[in-house]
């Protein structure tokens, strides 16, 4: 009872005009102050920042029609500056195999020639790149290498032996896991692409895919090539038609080109490759094409080498 009279006692203090203004100068005061102490703390040489709020140091603009246009300056501006981390084979446990098959008794070298080389050539390239970090923290793309076409193609590992390893290499990296793997790039280097890893479109759905035909299935219910993401790369190109002195032909120099294209393969009914040998017939000064006959895996393959140069 006591509690009660002395809550139904208790004097109420009407909220006056004056209170009102106090109360309306305490939240100027406020908003200014806090105003003045984050000037007062920025960087002295701060970018100019435009009407979107974006800064005009870090990115490059352009006028065109009275509309003005921007990006961010590091790796899409003036300049390229990407940063790719290439994962080592000794900090994944079964990266190895996928390299040199699951005795170790694949070569690189081995892998280098033929038909899928560029699995061996961009892993050798990024690692002398300029462009390449060690530091994964301040990396833009990751790259993972691997040969694993050449390795199954020569006995080093099977299907189901690929699948497995490709999984368990996956799941060793944090910083795939990260980005759900958008960043991450695999080569796959024959026709098949992707397919090449049975479990792709779980685990690499989202990666950079490169790989030399976007068109193949491989009797599967779609293709592993996404053109949103993946890239297509040529086939591989014989050293020998690259590098100066003598070479295997004479190709028409780049600044006279229109045009590349090439396979080293069967043509197995496929329609792309169908197409670049009826363009040899039909053009045959025009178009440098050979085949060669080789023992592959004690079985006899028809090869054939196509470079378009129109």
């Amino acid at each position: 009872m006591g509690s009660s009279h002395n809550n139904k006692s208790r004097i109420f203090t009407p909220c006056t005009r004056t209170h009102q203004i106090g109360a309306l100068l305490l939240i100027t005061t406020t908003f200014f102050l806090t105003r003045l102490f984050d000037q007062s703390f920025s960087p002295c040489h701060s970018s100019p920042v435009n009407q979107d709020g974006i800064s005009h140091r870090n990115h490059v603009h352009i006028s065109d029609g009275g509309r003005s246009i921007s990006w961010p300056e590091r790796g899409y501006g003036s300049h390229l500056s990407l940063k790719i981390y290439v994962y080592d084979e000794n900090e994944i446990d079964g990266l190895k195999l996928l390299l040199y098959g699951r005795d170790g008794a694949i070569s690189a070298d081995s892998c280098v020639k033929g038909q899928w080389g560029t699995q061996v050539k961009i892993h050798r390239l990024l690692l002398q790149s300029r462009f390449r970090t060690k530091k994964k923290e301040e990396a833009d793309l990751f790259f993972v290498p691997a040969y694993a076409k050449c390795v199954r193609m020569m006995g080093g590992l099977n299907d189901k032996e690929i699948n497995q390893t490709y999984v368990k290499v996956l799941s060793q990296m944090p910083y795939f896991r990260r980005s759900g793997g958008r960043d991450h790039i695999f080569v796959f280097p024959s026709g098949g692409g992707a397919h090449l890893f049975k479990s792709w479109a779980t685990f690499i759905n989202r990666s950079i895919i490169l790989t030399p035909e976007g068109d193949r299935t491989d009797k599967r219910d779609t293709s592993a090539f996404n053109t949103w993401k993946d890239i297509i790369i040529p086939g591989n190109v014989d050293d020998g038609m690259t590098k100066r002195g003598l070479t295997l032909v004479q190709p028409l120099p780049l600044s006279k080109r229109k045009y590349l294209a090439n396979y080293l393969g069967r043509a197995q009914g496929k329609v792309g490759r169908l197409q670049l040998i009826e363009l040899a017939n039909q053009y045959p000064d025009k178009v440098c094409w050979f085949m060669c006959l080789r023992n592959y895996l004690d079985k006899g393959i028809l090869y054939i080498k196509l470079y378009v140069m129109i």
